[in-house]
């Protein structure tokens, strides 16, 4: 079968991928679509369905059209696959993405408030706080409709809340329909510790972004680093695990960023300019992260490849930590 072949949409990747070989055994973690940054980043549903199955992946997380009768066919192949579905959703229009996700069978949604980066966007306190306001709100008209569709809403810490500010949420809002997108690495991004973001936020995991993670130095701060499950500096056992005690229907997805080092300009005034509880204690453990776990090597550049070999490297970076959690985080399936 050729590349193109498989890069390609519509009934002829239907057909190419009937007979593709699957890359490893059937594994329970799904795939998100932001995974694909390059190169499927706006394939339909459906055909991304396709895709991920001949991977052996568990399921999907993607957007889909508010279109009931393609719901239902993404449902049915969904269904006929065993594989599970978490459909990504905006705040503002959510009733109709609603019932579009319960027509598609879906176990979850997924939001997030900010677009951005918190230490990007915001260069005022009051920015900020307007934000908060604006968020809070959305927040309040979302999770009825969640209720409503019975669909369960997760709300990702999208380099945007700190531990503390999402588990006071969680805490303010107290419904079963209303939990967390647990992403294992963003809230590096806002000095927080991984490993104590997992333990805080694993009772309202709905779904999760996991990841891997590598730290490095740059003169303005820090470089965060996507590596694949098992080249990071996570401990990703303890973080499955921990999120598996506490919330035990709650899915996983891989979100495997394949792209430049991340900048975080943490020694720069500019970045505080949020963050009125930060004190240097969150930057000089994060900084002391870095140096007990220095990344190896050169670092990664892979904005810099041609088209074609960007897209080889997403795949096949996905392949990996597909096969890392079938085999090293108890993620097989039949």
């Amino acid at each position: 079968m050729t590349r193109r072949a498989l890069i390609g949409g519509g009934a002829a990747f239907a057909a190419a991928g009937a007979g593709y070989e699957p890359a490893l055994q059937k594994t329970s973690l799904g795939v998100t679509i932001d995974c694909y940054q390059f190169g499927r980043r706006r394939q339909p549903a459906l055909e991304f369905a396709q895709y991920c199955d001949s991977l052996g992946a568990g399921g999907i997380q993607i957007e889909i059209p508010a279109d009931l009768e393609y719901a239902r066919k993404l449902r049915g192949f969904l269904e006929s696959r065993g594989m599970f579905l978490d459909v990504m959703v905006g705040l503002g229009d959510l009733e109709r993405q609603a019932a579009a996700a319960k027509e598609a069978g879906a176990v979850a949604m997924r939001a997030a408030c900010l677009g951005g980066r918190r230490y990007e966007v915001f260069r005022s306190l009051e920015q900020w706080r307007d934000f908060v306001r604006d968020s809070r709100a959305k927040i309040a008209r979302a999770a009825p409709i969640a209720e409503k569709y019975r669909i369960p809403l997760g709300l990702e810490n999208h380099k945007d809340w700190t531990v503390d500010e999402l588990a006071g949420l969680m805490k303010e809002y107290s419904s079963e329909w209303l939990g967390v997108c647990l992403d294992t690495g963003n809230n590096l991004a806002l000095l927080d510790d991984p490993m104590e973001v997992v333990e805080r936020l694993a009772p309202y995991t709905l779904n999760t972004h996991l990841k891997d993670m590598g730290l490095a130095e740059y003169p303005d701060g820090l470089l965060l680093l996507e590596p694949v499950f098992g080249e990071g500096h996570l401990d990703l056992r303890r973080m499955v695990s921990t999120v598996r005690q506490a919330r035990p229907g709650a899915r996983f997805t891989v979100e495997q960023l394949t792209r430049n080092p991340l900048k975080v300009p943490a020694l720069a005034d500019r970045y505080w300019a949020s963050f009125p509880e930060r004190n240097g204690r969150y930057l000089a453990r994060t900084l002391a992260a870095a140096r007990a776990h220095p990344w190896h090597g050169p670092l990664p550049e892979p904005e810099t490849l041609d088209r074609d070999a960007r897209i080889r490297l997403e795949e096949d970076n996905v392949v990996k930590c597909l096969k890392f959690a079938a085999s090293e985080l108890e993620m097989g399936r039949a």
